[in-house]
């Protein structure tokens, strides 16, 4: 499924699975022919979905994952160093992004170029992501950080430092 309004560019390099749902005023560009998105399957997007790919990477959204309304993602941002060139005007900055199988994303998130999502990540509601974060995190706030993960070794969820390092006792 996918709703009306939808802008798309260069639908030829969006690659969707089976079982997708996305729902109305998503916008998906893909800005070069080297470029693409793939979504994997049973995807469920919910409204005003904005993702970016471009500068010859492809960006991955793994199988079974849920996407909140007013998401953006990217693998892309634009250099500001020359002080006298518009932005717009500046090369992009080019970051490998990928969000694991299970994931979910929170309500207003931004996954910023160069992501990396483990599996069954979790991330909350208007976070700004921007790293790499191991399998089975809970990510929130401005910068995003880490502040639970799933101890595999006890099977429970425990809190965590910045850096994903368990700091509750057992």
């Amino acid at each position: 499924y996918v709703g009306k309004p939808l802008f798309v560019k260069n639908f030829k390099k969006i690659f969707i699975s089976k079982k997708v749902r996305i729902f109305p005023g998503a916008r998906i560009e893909v800005l070069d022919n080297n470029s693409s998105i793939i979504f994997e399957e049973n995807i469920s997007i919910a409204q005003n979905l904005h993702i970016i790919s471009g500068g010859g990477q492809k960006l991955v959204i793994g199988k079974n994952t849920t996407i909140s309304a007013n998401v953006f993602i990217t693998n892309i941002e634009h250099r500001y160093d020359e002080k006298d060139q518009h932005i717009m005007n500046q090369k992009l900055i080019v970051g490998d992004t990928q969000i694991g199988s299970n994931c979910f994303i929170g309500y207003g998130a931004v996954i910023q170029a160069g992501t990396i999502l483990g599996k069954q990540c979790i991330i909350g509601s208007n976070a700004v992501v921007r790293g790499n974060f191991p399998n089975y995190s809970v990510i929130a706030g401005i910068p995003a950080k880490i502040i639970k993960r799933y101890d595999e070794r006890i099977n429970v969820w425990r809190k965590t430092n910045k850096n994903g390092d368990f700091i509750d006792e057992i």
